[in-house]
């Protein structure tokens, strides 16, 4: 549950950063490039604290909070990344 919570989190926040973008794209150009990239950095924040909290707090081992991690971080990222290419 908490996984697919993060995820529509992830999703969410690339949405806003998207529209921020676009509103802000006629007097900054390079907006959704910047947006593309804060997502990123954001996003990879926020998805290793998710993975500390799955290690240090819950106790889980590093290695079952790793592929959690990369969906986690992945799926929101690719798509942050293929919508700047192929749309924007």
């Amino acid at each position: 549950m908490r996984t697919g919570l993060f995820l529509l989190a992830g999703f969410l926040l690339l949405a806003a950063l998207l529209i921020l973008a676009r509103l802000f794209s006629t007097e900054y150009p390079a907006a959704s490039r910047v947006a593309t990239i804060g997502f990123v950095a954001l996003w990879l924040f926020a998805a290793g604290f998710n993975m500390w909290v799955g290690v240090a707090k819950a106790g889980y081992p590093v290695a079952e909070e790793l592929p959690i991690f990369l969906l986690v971080f992945g799926l929101p990222a690719v798509a942050a990344v293929l919508l700047k290419w192929k749309l924007v």
